[in-house]
């Protein structure tokens, strides 16, 4: 019987040495000599001389070369049921219009298909749409619904028509709304009216001046947008505090941008220094051009994540951190704690994490009434079209983009990093089909991505950090 190489991943970090153990999910701490061992295991596992350290690894079952498993959703059996009963959210496209053209915009024209148009969603339309989420969460007492463009609030009477509607439609379910806008056309009329109905505020706002106004400009004129915000921002300050106290603010970080900068801005401007923001990276799916980051960009975003860690190691104030990379630790509590349990092996039946259920955590509907996964994939895709608010779901369409792996199944059973994989269908969109080639090409990223989150926790663990009430990816044999 052929012997196999043991599904696992070296890596070393300050002078200490791990193997991440696919099958057993778990983080190992090893000396050096038998890391040299399990290299030497890795590339000719016949001739291996086995030390003391990885026979009793063995025994307690580690070092499984275990590999032999479908590439199938875990979810997949149980599509019908979460489609007609866990639907969540919707998110409506009020219009494709919109009074800005953002540089990094999904619709600017730097992306694949997509650009503004005069479309805008019927009433109709979205009544549909909202009996259509409403009717299809079923398991949940809530339901988020989300106004998305273009720029919403240039149809501010259809969103208010939607709003009571949803209400009266409800039938003892909480609704949520949610908003995302770029806050030039926020004025009084508007914001009273949104205090009213507790409607959750997405600005977008990248940092001062000089960044802000670098992408986020007027249609027609290139004319920066700052202080229009700013003026709009500081007006809510004054005339609803309590309500401004609860806006949430998204920062696209251009990366060919001063970091410091835009830190200092949110870190001490007077009118949002105490606010919550969030920051993203401009999306790379569907962009023609992938943008160039900076030698000094990823030297200042890093050093804040270096403090950020020394706040976890109560050895710096977190008043000090940066708002910026805050998501950072949470997504990696999530990705390495939260989410990640010791398993025996790697079931027969599996799937790379990457995928949600399309549909049901983020539908998005357009102003044609046509459904897709989430608001980041393109609506020009007939890959990613979902169904229609009239005709249903398409829930072969949908088994499909959940069991997005089996396009590269080979490669992703052979990948340690399959556990970490986050790439969904609109990683392989081709837009008239899913591309095998277009996922592979970012499975270097994917992986690059998964030893920086186990270096990092393994840094925070080495320098006593503790994950609540303890650390359950972490085993040593030394």
């Amino acid at each position: 019987m052929a012997v196999t190489k043991p599904f696992i991943h070296l890596f070393t970090l300050h002078q200490n040495f791990y193997i991440y153990d696919v099958n057993k999910n778990a983080i190992v701490k090893i000396d050096e000599d038998t890391c040299k061992s399990l290299r030497t295991y890795q590339k000719d596992a016949e001739n291996i001389i086995e030390s003391d350290i990885v026979t009793r690894m063995k025994d307690s079952g580690f070092l499984s070369s275990k590999r032999a498993f479908e590439i199938v959703h875990p979810d997949n059996e149980l599509l019908h049921y979460y489609i007609n009963n866990k639907v969540c959210m919707i998110a409506l496209q009020i219009t494709q219009q919109c009074n800005l053209r953002c540089q990094y915009c999904a619709y600017s024209g730097n992306y694949l298909n997509r650009n503004h148009s005069n479309k805008k969603m019927d009433f109709e339309t979205a009544k549909k749409g909202i009996d259509f989420a409403i009717n299809h969460s079923r398991e949940f007492p809530h339901i988020f619904i989300g106004f998305y463009g273009g720029e919403p609030l240039m149809e501010f009477d259809m969103i208010k028509k939607c709003i009571e509607y949803a209400i009266n439609q409800a039938e003892g379910k909480e609704i949520i709304f949610n908003l995302t806008t770029n806050a030039t056309l926020l004025n009084e009329e508007i914001v009273a009216y949104f205090e009213k109905y507790n409607v959750n505020l997405l600005i977008s706002l990248d940092g001062p001046k000089h960044v802000h106004n670098k992408n986020r400009v007027f249609a027609g004129n290139d004319n920066g947008t700052f202080d229009v915000v700013m003026k709009n921002l500081e007006n809510i300050s004054k005339k609803f505090p309590e309500y401004f106290k609860k806006i949430l603010y998204n920062v696209v970080l251009d990366p060919q941008n001063d970091f410091s900068c835009t830190n200092e801005f949110f870190t001490n401007f007077e009118t949002i220094k105490d606010s919550f923001v969030t920051a993203s990276d401009i999306s790379s799916y569907y962009l023609k051009d992938k943008p160039e980051v900076s030698e000094d960009y990823l030297i200042k975003r890093n050093y804040e994540i270096f403090k950020l860690f020394l706040s976890k190691l109560n050895r710096l104030d977190e008043k000090y951190t940066s708002k910026l990379v805050m998501r950072y630790y949470s997504d990696l509590k999530k990705s390495m704690y939260d989410d990640r349990e010791h398993t025996n092996e790697i079931s027969d039946k599996n799937h790379h994490g990457g995928p949600c259920i399309p549909g049901v955590n983020r539908l998005f509907m357009n102003v044609n009434g046509d459904l897709y996964p989430c608001e980041r994939v393109s609506e020009s895709s007939e890959t990613m079209k979902i169904g229609n608010v009239d005709t249903g779901f398409e829930i072969e369409k949908i088994r499909s983009l959940l069991n997005i792996g089996s396009l590269t199944e080979d490669k992703c059973k052979n990948c340690w990093a399959f556990r970490f994989c986050y790439l969904c269908a609109a990683a392989a969109d081709g837009l008239n089909e899913l591309s095998a080639e277009i996922k592979a090409s970012n499975c270097e990223r994917v992986r690059a991505n998964g030893e920086n989150l186990l270096k990092d926790y393994c840094t925070l663990i080495e320098l006593g950090h503790k994950f609540e009430d303890g650390n359950n990816m972490f085993a040593q044999y030394v």
